[in-house]
């Protein structure tokens, strides 16, 4: 049986303007975010646990505020308990928390209709276990080629601001003749040396810009745009999102939520721009009565292998089945993927340093080798 979630935010509409907090009962968080993917990992394992076990929602509500480190967290939870004691389902105390997404609600909200939110708790804690993990392969794979990079230019800087002045104090004082590529070195040093500060605050501006604009559409397209073109890592990325594309597809086909009404959920859950485009045609497309093999066909990010897949999976039926084999096969893609950004990554970036340095150095050592001619 499939349920229509247009009805369930129908009725719930009512609700909504009344069971939203004040501005006053809103809690401010500056240092960290409340609830995050990791807290919600541990959250909806330990519920479903503790459901399987026959403890009613509220004593295991109960159980898992007092499991809670962090203040903040522990309000979330408090709230959530609360609501149940006031008589609130749990999907409606979740429902206008910031923390929460619709994806997570209507989730709950099937799993209540259904019987079956125990269940689905294990799914959620399990599609944010994953989630989790794809970001930590996401973090491994960029930190270490990051941390080269950032030494590196460290390194380039101080040559260029410490190192390049004292060799053009001596040719100065010699009256040696520079050669060209020793000029270019000495204008880019005296680049760093006048307007590096200017540099320095413009990349702090970026920074600020950059978290002021987080919720910017025009900005999220175009950074994932740039991301996307990125040799290596455009395709890594890629593959991190279409993994979680294919889980939150196969735990809301478990859950019998219709193909259309799960594309628009998982549109709410996924942070790549590519990804969220390409998901709203193929929304219009399911309407207009295409399958969803076709719609997606119809999309480069598809690639043909997932095509076929999913047209298997709606001849014989079996689409949560498929959707958890692409899942696994996208995993296991960005562990490997993960490991070879690193490994192709860190000489690379070595090798084009080693290549700026050593050009610097030339530079500097050509006027040197003048210099001891004319002397001898």
């Amino acid at each position: 049986m499939a349920f229509d979630l247009t009805k369930i935010e129908k009725r719930e509409s009512i609700a909504v303007a009344k069971d939203k907090p004040s501005i006053l009962e809103k809690e401010i968080v500056v240092f960290k975010k409340p609830f995050s993917n990791k807290i919600k990992e541990d959250f909806y394992t330990e519920l479903s646990v503790l459901l399987k076990a026959g403890v009613n929602l509220k004593n295991a509500l109960e159980l898992l505020l007092n499991a809670q480190k962090q203040q903040q967290n522990k309000d979330v939870v408090k709230t959530i308990l609360t609501a149940i004691i006031s008589g609130e389902s749990l999907s409606q105390s979740v429902k206008n928390l910031k923390p929460f997404s619709r994806y997570e609600y209507y989730s709950l909200k099937i799993g209540e209709e259904t019987g079956r939110t125990a269940e689905i708790a294990e799914q959620l804690g399990d599609f944010f276990s994953r989630k989790n993990e794809q970001r930590r392969h996401l973090v491994n794979g960029l930190t270490y080629p990051a941390i080269i990079l950032i030494t590196a230019l460290l390194v380039v800087v101080f040559m260029l601001q410490f190192v390049v002045p004292m060799f053009q104090d001596i040719f100065k004082q010699q009256n040696v003749e520079l050669p060209g590529i020793t000029n270019f070195v000495v204008s880019l040093s005296n680049g760093i040396q006048d307007y590096g500060w200017i540099i320095l605050v413009g990349f702090f501006g970026i920074l600020v810009i950059a978290k002021l604009l987080k919720n910017n559409i025009r900005y999220l397209r175009l950074k994932d745009k740039i991301l996307s073109k990125i040799p290596f890592v455009g395709d890594f990325i890629k593959t991190v999102y279409l993994s979680q594309f294919t889980q939150a597809v196969a735990l809301l086909t478990a859950s019998k939520v219709p193909v259309v009404n799960s594309i628009k959920l998982v549109k709410q859950m996924i942070a790549y721009q590519p990804l969220i485009q390409s998901l709203e045609v193929v929304e219009l497309e399911l309407l207009k009565g295409n399958t969803l093999s076709k719609s997606l066909s119809e999309h480069k990010l598809f690639d043909d292998k997932m095509i076929a897949l999913v047209k298997v999976a709606e001849e014989t039926n079996q689409t949560k089945f498929i959707f958890n084999r692409l899942n696994q096969q996208y995993n296991t893609k960005v562990q490997q993927r993960s490991k070879l950004l690193s490994t192709v990554l860190e000489p690379f970036i070595i090798l084009v340093v080693g290549v700026f340095v050593g050009f610097i150095l030339v530079a500097m050592y050509l006027p040197m080798f003048r210099l001891s001619s004319v002397i001898g």
